[in-house]
């Protein structure tokens, strides 16, 4: 294990001692979890739920969202804001796995290596990596790591991560670093610390429990 993965099991280690061992809310079916990380793409967590549990009592399956008229599906998921993308987004992908299965069953994935599911899930419009990372990692129990706006940036300042390196680039990256049985409980407690702590607008390195790993903390300090 060289140095900076030795570091990024450090601050896994710190941040569980810290936060303790954190538990997502249950996992949803692969297509389901699919749906809500499209409608979760710049909002919060409470208008993405509230976008999908909308969805969820409008249309009785995803077979009736896909073939659904555009207008009614866009108008349903409001809540998740950018509505008019994240509709006909919604539709196209629906509509492309059934073109490619047949059906709108996901649960060949869990059959798949996590690099051929990956590649299965990316190959759509508006499933990038993040998408597919949490799709495989929440719902499929598969060794990914999803790299969000909160974890790129504290990867960033933590120096785990080349500050030009594209957030496409961080995905690889980071599962590299970090050991695959600590992917989830690492994902969460970094967003976490993200949003409480490291946070955009200011880092609160005095509340950190990483500035001692931490390069942009040691230059504050």
């Amino acid at each position: 294990m060289n140095r900076l993965a030795q570091r990024a099991l450090k601050i896994h280690e710190t941040l569980l001692a810290f936060y303790g061992e954190p538990t997502w809310r249950n996992p949803l079916p692969a297509l389901d979890e699919l749906v809500s990380t499209i409608l979760s793409q710049n909002t919060n967590d409470l208008n993405r739920d509230r976008a999908f549990d909308a969805l969820r009592a409008k249309f009785p399956t995803w077979e009736a969202v896909r073939d659904a008229k555009e207008k009614d599906v866009i108008e349903v998921i409001r809540p998740a804001g950018l509505a008019n993308q994240k509709g006909p987004r919604i539709q196209q992908v629906l509509k492309a796995i059934t073109k490619e299965r047949g059906n709108l069953d996901l649960s060949f994935l869990s059959e798949m290596s996590v690099e051929d599911a990956r590649a299965w899930l990316t190959q759509f419009n508006g499933v990038g990596p993040k998408t597919a990372a949490i799709v495989l990692c929440f719902s499929l129990n598969k060794p990914a790591f999803p790299v969000d706006t909160h974890i790129y940036r504290v990867t960033g300042r933590l120096g785990l991560r080349p500050q030009r390196m594209t957030v496409e680039q961080a995905h690889p990256h980071l599962e590299a670093l970090f050991p695959p049985e600590t992917y989830y409980a690492a994902h969460l407690n970094l967003i976490r610390l993200g949003r409480e702590i490291c946070t955009a607008r200011k880092a609160m390195c005095e509340k950190c429990p990483l500035v001692k790993l931490c390069d942009y903390g040691k230059r504050v300090k």
